[in-house]
């Protein structure tokens, strides 16, 4: 582990996870994380960017002139803040690691919009864009990495053209919040404050709407037929059981997971990438194994 691990795990145990718990309302959760995100997270140098809207779907597309899989990507921000701009920068990398094009997709945000919209949106772009000559590969973060798999659900149950490949960065993938690392990592965790969960939960789902609905969680969606999924999550989040019990019922079903745990990295540690060697050397290896997608494991 780098000298960078236990400095950052500090500085976001001191003001991130603080600034989280004291609920401050949703526009100003909104304009701080995009303050922070221009002020840290840097892409590389002789990146190209365009937005672009796929049927009135705002996305940004991050070089997309490169001749790899598509990278069709859901930003993380518990589906109530977070956008393409926030996440720019990582995927950038990201797509030169891969030397992939990649299309950041703006999905409606509650509370202004709630369920299914999010999930509408993704299946809009997605559907936008299962055609790419290179094939497509669902990725995203947090409520995004949920996302990207409750599409990919959605995309089997609908019997749409199959993605390449899934990933997954610490996902929130069970809305009722049943996993025993949220009690278990609830003082570990350097980012979440267990206190929100459910009330920020509300803003995304109403509550005449089942939270197992495999639309809304999706450690309760069928897979089987899906191609590989790579999912991450550090040892010390309050979501670690979200992606061990996620690779299970993958796995259960047939399907390929490389499944990724890391000893006392923060929630969604490869946005970090500008200062956090672990970040990069996980980007790399996400980019390495999209790289190893073969077009016959899906059916884009």
């Amino acid at each position: 582990m780098s000298l960078m691990r236990p400095l950052l795990n500090r500085w976001l145990r001191m003001t991130e996870r603080p600034h989280l718990e004291r609920g401050i309302s949703v526009p100003r959760l909104r304009a701080s994380f995009e303050r922070k995100a221009r002020l840290f997270f840097f892409a590389p140098r002789g990146t190209r960017q365009r937005r672009d809207a796929l049927d009135a779907v705002p996305v940004l597309w991050v070089n997309e002139d490169l001749p790899g899989p598509l990278i069709l990507y859901f930003h993380g921000g518990a589906y109530v803040m977070g956008s393409a701009d926030t996440h720019r920068a990582m995927i950038a990398w990201l797509s030169r690691a891969a030397r992939s094009p990649a299309c950041l997709v703006d999905y409606r945000l509650a509370p202004d919009h709630p369920f299914p919209a999010a999930l509408e949106d993704a299946l809009t772009a997605y559907r936008a864009v299962m055609a790419h000559p290179g094939g497509v590969v669902l990725g995203g973060d947090s409520a995004g990495g949920g996302l990207a798999l409750t599409l990919l659900g959605e995309i089997r149950r609908q019997e749409l053209r199959q993605p390449l490949g899934t990933f997954a960065l610490s996902p929130l993938t069970d809305m009722t919040f049943s996993g025993d690392s949220v009690t278990r990592n609830a003082e570990s965790d350097v980012v979440l404050p267990v206190s929100r969960t459910h009330e920020t939960a509300l803003l995304y789902v109403p509550q005449d709407v089942d939270r197992r609905d495999p639309q809304v969680s999706p450690l309760w969606a069928e897979f089987t037929g899906a191609g590989p999924v790579w999912l991450s999550a550090g040892d010390t989040e309050v979501l670690l059981d979200d992606t061990r019990r996620m690779a299970v019922r993958l796995r259960d079903q047939g399907v390929t997971v490389h499944e990724d745990i890391a000893r006392d990295l923060p929630h969604v540690w490869p946005i970090f990438h500008n200062i956090l060697p672990e970040a990069r050397i996980t980007l790399r290896r996400i980019g390495r194994w999209i790289n190893s997608l073969s077009p016959t494991a899906g059916d884009s």
